[in-house]
């Protein structure tokens, strides 16, 4: 299903992105070393029920996963890259963790992700993955606008993550989203521009560049969700939700 949004579910899904965008950022303030996974899924809740609000992710039970996946925000550390699975760990200096997080307001859903490194001593090498996913991001929504196709952005953000030498893993990537959270069409982090659905204002799309160090292949966790490198290497994600409107790429899922 690919949805084109009215203007009224439009400024509902900028609602809903601004929450999503605001609640990332209050959990980025407030992760220390020593936070616990489980405090920041119980944060998560918590602002997710104070906004009126629904967990995209609590019942989510799709194929690949387990089972309801049964919290409120993933949290992917260090190895761990996508559907991170929250648990009774206390973050320490220097783990890199990635926080993904979908809500719906009012009937629309929006969909961010950040990677950040924990405490006050990055390494060089995973400040500069984690700025490569985020250029890689900011190159595809450069290149949406309406009359641009889905390959156009796959080839953008596979430009920016191949030239900076990682692997591209095209088993999951950015998708179109709106009154549920995953939708067509697929966006691949790689691509051939000019290919693909062609891109209409009202459609929403998440885009999400994600890499591991020196490995494309991933090991799914025993919890049955968390995804990490084959290699134990690792790994970054950043993920913006768009609109896209007469004039271009419009990014929802920031703080207001």
């Amino acid at each position: 299903m690919i949805e084109i949004l009215t203007s009224d579910e439009l400024a509902r899904a900028r609602d809903a992105g601004a929450l999503v965008g605001s609640i990332l950022q209050s959990l980025k303030e407030r992760t220390r070393v020593g936070v616990n996974l489980l405090d920041l899924d119980r944060w998560t809740k918590q602002m997710i029920e104070d906004a009126g609000a629904e967990s995209c992710y609590v019942d989510y039970a799709p194929s690949f996963g387990r089972g309801p996946f049964g919290h409120y925000v993933c949290t992917a550390v260090n190895d761990a890259v996508l559907h991170g699975m929250p648990y009774d760990y206390s973050l320490a200096e220097g783990d890199l963790l990635t926080l993904d997080l979908a809500v719906t307001l009012r009937g629309i859903s929006a969909d961010a992700a950040i990677s950040f490194v924990v405490g006050t001593a990055g390494a060089p090498e995973d400040l500069a993955m984690i700025e490569v996913t985020e250029r890689a991001l900011a190159a595809a929504i450069a290149v949406a606008r309406p009359g641009a196709r889905i390959g156009d952005l796959s080839h953008a953000i596979g430009t920016v993550l191949s030239n900076a030498g990682y692997p591209i893993n095209l088993e999951f990537g950015g998708h179109g989203i709106g009154s549920t959270m995953h939708q067509d069409p697929h966006v691949a982090n790689d691509g051939r521009p000019g290919r693909g659905y062609k891109l209409r204002p009202g459609l929403l799309l998440a885009l999400e560049p994600w890499v591991m160090a020196d490995t494309d292949e991933l090991i799914t966790d025993d919890d049955g969700w968390t995804l990490r490198s084959a290699t134990g290497c690792r790994t970054a994600h950043t993920e913006h939700t768009i609109a896209i409107t007469e004039d271009g790429a419009e990014i929802l899922t920031l703080p207001r």
